[in-house]
């Protein structure tokens, strides 16, 4: 979790509030009173292996063995709670890698009054260099997230985004970044709305990528314009070949 989230989150927080981490695993958040994960209790705080943070914010673990719930929160089964039977929920740097965050998305705000909620930005997901110079954002990542007011909207992350330079950000803006940017993040009470974005062809993909790119600027026009020459000068040549081929 972005770490001035934290504090903000747990100032949100009365001593009495009930507190659910969905999908904290990897690095719980110590004042949840419950954890729902699809991995048990004995093997929690998995970043510690990776050099990462065992668990998030200050004070002794509030969940126990028995408040931990293994489940798979992907499996269109209603999770083992009560409407609103929790004051607050997190569920932070989860939804990218599922799935089928849609339906995590409406039970969270079925089972909780109020919560928060964090992905990676689009525009870190989007970069090349933060797992390897050749890939957009963590090559694990099924998502693509922004925030638009109240309303998460899921993209998938299309494979073509690793094909060409023009559809991503070059490392040197993910270097650019301020950590505030790499991350899409939502404080929202009482209900939050969500959607897929859909595109139907590798023409909308391909559009949707360059457009996203585009409106960063990162690169300059010049590089874009001969680009394009150069992707038109290629398919007159296929078309060429593909007609010789026909007539012989």
């Amino acid at each position: 979790m972005f770490e001035p989230h934290i504090q903000r989150v747990l100032d949100q927080l009365k001593p009495t509030d009930v507190v659910l981490d969905v999908g904290g695993w990897a690095s719980p958040f110590n004042r949840a009173n419950y954890v729902l994960d699809f991995n048990p209790y004995e093997t929690r705080g998995a970043y510690r292996n990776f050099g990462g943070k065992a668990s998030q914010g200050d004070g002794p673990e509030q969940f126990t063995k028995d408040t931990w719930v293994q489940h798979d929160i992907c499996s269109r089964e209603p999770w083992p709670f009560k409407d609103k039977q929790f004051d607050y929920v997190i569920c932070s740097h989860v939804l990218e890698d599922l799935r089928d965050p849609l339906w995590v998305c409406s039970e969270l705000r079925r089972i909780a009054k109020r919560g928060y909620i964090e992905t990676p930005s689009r525009l870190a997901e989007s970069s090349r260099g933060w797992e390897s110079p050749h890939i957009a954002g963590l090559s694990h990542h099924r998502w693509l997230v922004e925030c638009e007011g109240n309303k998460l909207v899921f993209m998938m992350k299309y494979h073509v985004i690793h094909s060409h330079w023009r559809f991503s950000l070059p490392d040197s803006f993910l270097q650019s970044l301020d950590e505030s940017a790499k991350m899409t993040f939502l404080f929202w009470e009482g209900t939050f709305s969500f959607e897929e974005r859909l595109l139907f062809s590798q023409e909308e993909e391909q559009s949707e990528l360059e457009r996203f790119v585009r409106s960063v600027s990162p690169y300059p026009e010049w590089r874009l314009a001969l680009s394009a020459r150069a992707r038109r000068a290629e398919g007159l040549a296929r078309r060429v070949v593909n007609k010789v081929r026909r007539s012989i």
